[in-house]
């Protein structure tokens, strides 16, 4: 395989999802409690019908543009189902796929993701985050060895 790297090599295996029947509620939680800002969609055999992003939330509901109390607003989450908000015409990768490419593709079509599919089966999904994290240890590799630190000068006989 020597230097190249491919799409399986970066992306997250365990991908958090929902089915269009959930709701935005179920979506909020997902999202806060695991710190991301994509999930994706599945339906009952596991295959991809859809993408939500933190952005198609904001974008799509009307509830973050209220000022509610909290406990209202998620009452009102608990009544839009995922189907109603999901972006369905989803960009894809296979796990084959150089991940030159992958880059490429979420830099010039302004991605923040791309669920992984092997056919309509998702199997991962590559995100920003991952990018940023090989970037971090590839940076970390490069970086010069700390050397031990100098002693002191001291005056002679001092």
């Amino acid at each position: 395989m020597g230097d190249a790297l491919y799409v399986r090599d970066l992306m997250t295996r365990e991908v958090l999802c929902v089915q269009p029947g959930d709701t935005l509620r179920e979506v909020y939680d997902l999202m806060a409690d695991h710190h991301v800002r994509h999930i994706v969609v599945v339906d009952d055999d596991g295959d991809l019908v859809g993408l939500v992003s933190h952005r198609d939330l904001l974008r799509s509901s009307p509830i973050e543009r209220l000022d509610l109390p909290l406990s209202l607003t998620r009452d009102l989450l608990e009544e839009v189902r995922v189907a109603e908000v999901m972006t369905s015409e989803v960009q894809t990768a296979e796990p084959d796929l150089d991940l030159a490419e992958a880059a490429r593709t979420m830099f010039d079509e302004k991605l923040g993701c791309l669920p992984v599919v092997e056919g309509s089966r998702l199997v991962g999904i590559l995100t920003e985050a991952d990018f940023v994290r090989l970037y971090a240890r590839s940076a970390e590799r490069r970086a010069p060895k700390a050397r031990p630190a100098a002693a002191a000068w001291q005056p002679p006989g001092g």
